[in-house]
């Protein structure tokens, strides 16, 4: 085990403007309730996330304007740039690290476009190396906060001593829809936030909390459960399919298959840490493992305080959960496109 991956430090920040969801339901409603006869019914669907309040890079009412790609894009730089910083130092200095002693950098994100990548753009702000290794990821969505720690964890792994910096930053509010007359866009404008984490990891040395596994489970003809459908206007979320029943019937037997090729069973997990899509995808979880309703505790609380910030929320829940102290053994795992379950399993020492 000592040449496993460390979780060194964490953490976790959001962008300045919040939003309470009465808030977001009132400019949807300005946005889109004249123009769509459904709306009201599908209002409803506000009030049932288990979200009070959420964060954006861009005040309230900047959504209200029609956007097109350019000034979309514009404003990802801009809000994306400045969090990446915020929390790559914040994890930085908990590891009592500085930039230039980070090897890697993994930077994960599925909801802008950024060529140079987001972490070659904070390069000099931020004081890395010139040889830093960059492993940019786009496109895991959902799965990306757990598949993000599994690939900087084999890069840790893979060079003991060395020091990883993940990041994974999302800014889903910028995708927001006004052309978009669909159940679809409603189920994105109720849930969606913004916000990063960063994490530092490393192998070759002592730490409480390591990487014990990773593994992901691919599941056959399910691309159109969810993704983003690019036009003129920018992204266009895509959410073909109930997931909630998709977890309640599907979840387990693929996360089953995953801890099977690591030679575990759910019975040897002592926690679940995982990606809270929504209210009714956290009670799906629950059901799915034969787990106390109510058991995702931290899973509630950060979908209520920061919304689905898509791949960055699993690790918010990871930070409230180590904050309380994680048992022997946990597993990560987090839904994406593809349709994908991506799985890391936590051994932690007291």
């Amino acid at each position: 085990m000592k040449h496993t991956a460390a979780l060194v430090a964490m953490a976790t920040g959001v962008p300045p403007n919040v939003f309470h969801q009465s808030q977001i339901l009132d400019a949807a409603r300005f946005i889109l309730g004249a123009r769509y006869p459904q709306f009201e019914t599908l209002s409803s669907l506000f009030a049932n996330t288990g979200i009070q309040h959420r964060y954006g890079v861009k005040p309230i009412e900047w959504y209200c304007e029609p956007r097109g790609w350019p000034e979309r894009t514009q404003a990802f730089l801009d809000g994306a740039e400045a969090l990446f910083v915020e929390v790559a130092q914040k994890a930085m200095e908990r590891a009592d690290l500085h930039a230039a002693d980070i090897d890697s950098v993994v930077t994960v994100c599925s909801t802008g476009i950024a060529t140079p990548t987001l972490e070659a753009r904070v390069a000099g702000r931020l004081g890395f190396r010139t040889d830093i290794s960059r492993v940019p990821v786009f496109g895991l969505g959902c799965a990306g906060g757990v598949a993000g720690l599994s690939i900087a964890s084999r890069l840790a792994q893979a060079r003991p001593g060395t020091n990883v910096l993940l990041v994974v930053l999302e800014l889903c509010t910028l995708a927001v829809r006004h052309d978009e007359l669909t159940k679809a866009n409603i189920v994105a404008a109720s849930l969606f936030g913004d916000g990063a984490a960063a994490v530092v990891l490393r192998a070759g040395d002592g730490g409480a909390t390591r990487i014990e596994a990773t593994g992901e489970y691919l599941w056959p003809n399910t691309l159109d459960i969810m993704g983003w459908r690019v036009d003129p206007e920018g992204f266009g979320v895509i959410f073909q399919r109930t997931i909630p029943d998709f977890v309640l019937a599907h979840m387990k037997p693929g996360v089953t298959a995953v801890l099977s090729g690591l030679g575990l069973s759910i019975g040897d997990i002592d926690r679940f840490i995982c990606h809270p899509g929504g209210a009714k995808v956290i009670v799906a979880i629950e059901r799915a493992f034969s787990l106390d309703q109510g058991t995702l505790d931290h899973e509630r609380s950060v979908i209520a305080d920061y919304g689905n910030m898509s791949a960055a929320t699993v690790l918010f829940v990871l930070e409230r959960a180590r904050a309380q102290g994680l048992p022997p053994r946990s597993l990560v795992t987090s839904l994406g496109p593809g349709f994908t379950a991506s799985c890391v399993t936590l051994r932690h020492a007291a």
